[in-house]
């Protein structure tokens, strides 16, 4: 299998099993099958299929990885078929995020961190207003301090694996200390509210998981044994706290494979530490190093392109990717007067594209920040172009989250935030003060009609309890849609209710995914994945439109062509209003991301700049990103730009 299906330094990946191993992938080296041949070559060799775990960043690569090696195995004839496949599939190895992993951990544990077994998960909408809601307590205005921008500095600190005790305690009481201090003392009003409501944040999942490591011995043995074979993809974007985890779910047998890209940090903003993967070798001295540069995504001049950009960085470990691929077309430079022009040029371009026999979903429009995306998306509407903004996501959708919290609020009584957000749908004359009165089992205080009122309320939530705990999350979902009057209200309602009513049928489609395991599990596995659902996962495979997205977002994705917008001097690279200049670290992950840009591509680039742009309502002339010069001419050919009609023709030689 192997020999003929793997290049050379893959088989070397796949053929060691035991110890440390770093394997350094290039953009479109084959990593995910190299990881999932690994997997598969672990388990012929012997290695129970539940003693290995895979750790991922997104649902999307998780769901990826998980297909391919059940693929795998499906096609490996050297392992005793049938009997063997369902075994594994009964026994599968555990192929998870950092946040989903953790979530299973605290569920099997909760009790030592004081929470029940369903505890709620806040997401960044619900983090955001307890953060605000603990400003008020404190009597600051939130509009002087920006809840978002606290809870920023709160996750940051958490993903370094500082708890907000010893946040508080490294305070001296000195003057310029004092916006720590409003964080210290908003985060300790945030976390009475996370306790209050039985509440894990997205960054608790992994700071309450490394606790828990680290303070229970017998808890990291359990799972040192029940994992004997750890694999970490994107292994770069690996901050503090993740790193801890990884480290401790090791153990003594040091069978490790981390797998990532120097050349592909671009999220040091959340926390991710480069040192992690650059240092892995001080922290497993007997590591082995395997270098991937073979390319099967790109042609040879995108991969020119892009060698001759990353190798300016100087934090990085030196490669050269190549390909068996065509040399393949130049990339295309587009000059234009505004952002308008920008725009509407970028849509004339796609438009041939798709002429040309590309599909809308193998087209990407990518931008630095996401302000660019307004007049993108006026151009495409103009073009009759089909397109997806990714940002939007599904199960931040109002009806959808109000359903949700129907089920979370039936687990956990104790969750104030979603069962207020769900006890007047549809309306039932049920206030905020007599919410309270039922958190605090005070409903002997509630006069006679209220008493009645919420006493029909609350054998709802046992009824969607007992069929969470008894029927499949299909037969739930459509349950609380016909039971709380939400299906009535929608399908009589206006057209935009009309069409919530279709989100929430799509909810049902989605909880079928979780309908072959036990109900409990089912209901358990459709909430934790819709808390940690992601950007990507928004990409519909049956969506035939061009994707709008920020570089970041567009991380481990691909496309036939891709262009990137705004190449211009302090867009892209980006320089924050108000800084005079970058710094070093800060220019080199500018420049990783411009890779990362350039590697989404498979076969056309088109690279984009507008000699004035308006921000903030001013108009300013632009200097082309020093990216586009990096590149260098002989793989670039220049795109000139039509007089805009109305406009007068500006030039500017630079």
């Amino acid at each position: 299998m192997t020999s003929k299906e793997l290049n050379t330094r893959q088989r070397q990946a796949v053929e060691t099993l035991a110890g440390p191993l770093l394997v350094l992938a290039g953009a479109g080296a084959g990593k995910t099958k190299t990881i999932g041949h690994r997997i598969i070559n672990l388990i012929r060799s012997g290695v129970e299929p539940s003693k290995i775990l895979a750790i991922t960043f997104t649902n999307k690569a998780a769901g990826e990885m998980r297909n391919r090696i059940f693929d795998l195995l499906e096609t490996d004839k050297n392992l005793n078929i049938p009997i063997s496949i369902s075994k594994i599939k009964e026994e599968k190895p555990f192929i998870s995020t950092f946040h989903a992993l953790g979530v299973h951990i605290i569920k099997e544990n909760s009790s030592l961190i004081g929470l029940p077994r369903h505890f709620s998960i806040f997401d960044r909408g619900d983090s955001k207003q307890a953060i605000k809601k603990s400003l008020e307590s404190l009597n600051i205005d939130p509009k002087k301090f920006e809840p978002g921008a606290i809870l920023n500095t709160i996750s940051k600190e958490k993903g370094n694996g500082i708890t907000h005790e010893k946040y508080s305690s490294n305070l001296k009481g000195e003057p310029q200390e004092f916006y720590q201090k409003i964080v210290a003392d908003t985060w300790r009003e945030y976390e009475k509210i996370l306790m209050q409501e039985k509440a894990l944040d997205f960054d608790d999942l992994l700071l309450k998981t490394a606790i828990l490591l680290k303070n229970y011995p017998e808890i990291r043995a359990k799972y040192n044994s029940v994992w004997e074979h750890i694999h970490i993809d994107e292994y770069q974007d690996t901050n503090k706290v993740q790193y801890d985890i990884a480290t401790m779910l090791t153990g003594d047998n040091k069978n490790i494979c981390v797998v990532g890209d120097i050349d592909q940090m671009i999220y040091s903003w959340r926390g991710a530490d480069l040192q992690n993967i650059l240092d892995f070798e001080k922290t497993y001295p007997e590591a082995k190093v395997i270098l991937l540069e073979e390319n099967y995504r790109s042609t040879q001049t995108i991969l020119s392109a892009a060698n001759n950009v990353i190798r300016k960085n100087i934090m990085r470990r030196e490669k050269n990717l190549f390909t068996k691929n065509s040399e393949g077309e130049k990339i295309e430079l587009i000059i234009s007067v505004n952002e308008k022009e920008e725009a509407r040029m970028i849509a004339d371009n796609a438009r041939t594209l798709i002429e040309n026999g590309t599909r809308p979903r193998e087209i990407a429009v990518l931008y630095r920040a996401n302000f660019q995306s307004r007049v993108l998306e006026e151009a495409f509407l103009n073009k009759n172009i089909p397109y997806q903004i990714l940002g939007v996501r599904f199960f931040e959708r109002k009806e959808i989250k109000d359903t949700l919290s129907f089920i979370k609020s039936a687990l956990n009584r104790e969750s104030a935030s979603d069962m207020a957000r769900i006890v007047n749908i549809p309306p039932r004359g049920i206030g905020k003060s007599t919410i309270l009165k039922v958190i605090m089992k005070q409903e002997h205080a509630l006069g006679p009609s209220l008493k009645i009122k919420v006493s029909q309320f609350l054998h709802l939530l046992d009824s969607i309890k007992h069929i969470a705990m008894t029927k499949k999350p299909s037969v739930l979902i459509k349950y609380i849609l016909k039971e709380t009057g939400m299906e009535m209200t929608y399908k009589n309602g206006s057209a935009e209710e009309q069409e919530k009513l279709e989100n929430l049928r799509e909810l049902t489609s989605v909880a079928t995914q979780y309908d072959f395991l036990p109900p409990e599990e089912g209901v358990e596995a459709l909430l934790s994945n819709s808390a940690l659902a992601t950007d990507q996962d928004e990409l519909e495979k049956n969506n035939n439109a061009v994707k709008l997205m920020t570089v970041h977002a567009s991380k481990g994705l691909e496309f036939d062509g891709v262009f990137i917008s705004g190449l211009e001097q302090d867009l892209f690279p980006h320089q924050r209003i108000g800084k005079d200049e970058i710094s070093q670290s800060e220019a080199e992950e500018e420049r990783r991301l411009f890779y990362v840009a350039l590697t989404r591509a498979r076969k056309k680039i088109f690279l984009s700049y507008s000699q004035t742009r308006t921000i903030y309502g001013t108009t300013k002339v632009n200097i082309p990103s020093e990216f586009i010069s990096d590149i260098g001419d002989e793989h670039i050919t220049q795109n000139s730009y039509e007089k805009p009609r109305g406009v007068k023709s500006i030039f500017i030689d630079f």
